[in-house]
């Protein structure tokens, strides 16, 4: 029998993440590559896990790229092509396609990027989704908005958090923002602005089942934190909760509509103020940010890089096993900082697991067996954030590297 060949795995990122999901491959037993932007080519890689790293212009176009890694493959067999960052997504799965390597093409991917795309499956899955129209037919966006009442939010179709979305209080506020648009206006979407709790929901999949999901609260809502300002909370919620209970049923129906082989996912829901629904918001197939996965791992034991790189590897050839989860509780605290080194030697709870070290932000991670401690902490935290480092700044158009 001739000797089983070394898998190579090719990972592409924007941003500077997925330090951990490079160093399981690795430790696996894979060849990594790592196909980055030119600006991080001094960033924070684990380079003893990279066998060669390339790099790209920002913003290099799709045809571009495509000639990029088949210029490499002609040298390099590569087996695997994932990535890192959701940014990345459409153009790997594109890729993917065109090279004939496993993973997920590119009409599964537009359900976990083009908002549009999700919300239509989610609804006809009969997931609760607030009300939406296509910004495309001008005559159906009046009739939209002589019928749900506003605010309403202008959504991009593709892009992640609150970048580039806008309220809308008024039918006459609409018009200016779409001549602005332009030829741009069918990739934004228009939705009923819904108040209520807004949850996370992040899982672990393995041939289409969820085997792993956790279930987080937000403190403010992520669309007021990012527009308005504040301080960033999150934490795992009670796991016997009737909102945990209903929200990881909820997940699963949308994981089976959506069409998920393998993975990880960062799905976000919203409990209306109004009438007590749960109201599906968006999800993403990649880990959370904003320490999301820290905080999962405080709390279980789950490192969602590491699993996400096992499922990658074995690509549904090699039995996945999930590590035991333990039933621990964590939270999360991050805001922008006045300082560029912020002194947080004063914060000195013996449940600290993490302290962020990030240029301009200040923020923890805090693991405890008592879920009421940990709230307890973020809130007590998010008062003497505002004094001690708040910063603001404007959310951009676009996302930043």
């Amino acid at each position: 029998m001739p000797e089983q060949r070394t898998l190579t795995i090719l990972c592409v990122s924007s941003f500077e993440k997925g330090q951990e999901f490079l160093r399981t491959c690795k430790a696996i037993g894979c060849r990594v590559y790592l196909l980055t932007v030119e600006k991080l080519r001094n960033g924070d890689w684990p380079r003893e896990a990279i066998d060669e790293m390339f790099f790209m212009p920002e913003d290099l176009p799709l045809a571009g790229l495509l000639n990029a890694v088949s210029y490499a493959a002609r040298s390099r067999k590569i087996d695997r092509i994932v990535a890192l960052d959701e940014f990345d997504m459409e153009n790997v799965s594109a890729i993917r396609e065109h090279l004939r390597i496993p993973g997920m093409g590119l009409t599964t991917v537009r359900y976990f990027r083009d908002k549009l795309a999700m919300r239509a499956r989610a609804k006809e899955s009969g997931v609760n989704v607030p009300e939406f129209v296509h910004v495309l037919n001008h005559d159906e966006l009046r009739e939209f908005m002589s019928r749900v009442p506003a605010p309403w939010l202008l959504k991009p179709r593709s892009q992640a958090s609150g970048i580039g979305m806008k309220k809308i209080y008024r039918p006459e506020e609409l018009w200016p923002w779409l001549d602005q648009l332009g030829d741009e206006q069918s990739h934004f979407l228009l939705e009923q602005f819904v108040p209520g709790n807004v949850f996370h929901v992040d899982s672990v999949v393995s041939e289409k089942q969820v085997l792993f999901a956790d279930v987080h609260a937000y403190g403010a809502p992520p669309l007021d934190v990012s527009h308005a300002g504040g301080v960033f909370t999150t934490r795992t919620l009670e796991r016997d909760s009737e909102d945990a209970k209903a929200l990881r049923v909820i997940n699963q129906r949308l994981m089976d509509s959506l069409g998920l082989q393998r993975g990880v996912t960062h799905a976000e829901f919203l409990k209306s103020h109004a009438d007590g629904r749960v109201y599906f918001i968006e999800i993403a197939a990649r880990v959370g940010g904003a320490y999301i996965s820290d905080l999962v791992e405080a709390a279980s034991g789950i490192n969602l890089w590491r699993e996400w790189a096992k499922l990658e590897v074995g690509a549904g050839k090699e039995p996945y096993v999930l590590p035991a989860p333990r039933q621990d509780y964590a939270g999360v605290i991050v805001s922008l900082a006045r300082q560029q080194q912020p002194d947080t030697s004063a914060y000195t709870d013996a449940e600290i697991v993490y302290r962020v070290t990030k240029y301009h932000h200040a923020g923890f991670v805090v693991k405890s067996h008592d879920s009421a401690r940990v709230k307890e902490l973020l809130e007590n935290y998010s008062r003497r954030f505002v004094n001690d480092f708040l910063a603001t700044q404007p959310v951009p158009d676009r996302p930043t590297s």
